[in-house]
């Protein structure tokens, strides 16, 4: 028996969600993630967000409020800064996590895992740490997508009784118990 084990989390949103919720505040249209990463290109002023980083777990919700208050800035800037802050939050806990484990390699999934920003940022970090950092094919850079089915396939595939495997959606990803024949 095998299961997923959580070392960091976000407390209240995802980073997917924020950048979508921003998105569809401003009138961007959605997938958020393409449009934000474009405008943050040409973003040239950081302006401050909430960093909101406690142990492996992160906080995304208090950046999402900032940006709602900073109406006359230019999107372009609060795209850059929304992806600089969030990201480099998220960069720090993944280092933090692969220092705890003591592991050279990491591998970002999920539809931010398309982010040419946030790859970026894991290369030069996974460089320092003289780690290896595993890329996705942007088409399996999905919600997440391609790892819950798999684990569903491997959950269905592996047990001595495949009609009675039950899926929940709302599992934790470290409720869910795959048994490798």
């Amino acid at each position: 028996n095998h299961r997923y084990r959580v070392f960091g989390e976000t407390e209240d949103i995802s980073i997917g969600n924020l950048i979508d919720v921003f998105a569809r505040n401003n009138n961007l249209g959605m997938p958020g993630g393409p449009i934000v990463e474009e405008l943050a290109k040409k973003g040239k002023k950081y302006i401050k967000l909430p960093y909101s980083v406690k142990g492996m777990d992160v906080s995304f919700s208090g950046i999402l409020t900032s940006l709602k208050k900073l109406k006359n800035e230019k999107i372009e800037d609060l795209s850059y800064s929304l992806q600089e802050t969030a990201f480099s939050m998220l960069i720090e806990i993944s280092e933090r996590a692969m220092a705890h484990l003591k592991k050279n390699e990491l591998l970002i999934v999920g539809g931010v895992a398309a982010n040419k920003r946030l790859n970026e940022m894991a290369r030069i970090m996974c460089e320092d740490r003289n780690a290896k950092l595993f890329q996705i094919p942007k088409q399996f850079a999905g919600d997440n997508g391609i790892m819950i089915a798999w684990a569903g396939y491997l959950m269905r595939n592996n047990s001595k009784n495949p009609e009675e495997v039950d899926i929940k959606p709302k599992w934790r990803t470290d409720e869910v118990e795959i048994n490798y024949r």
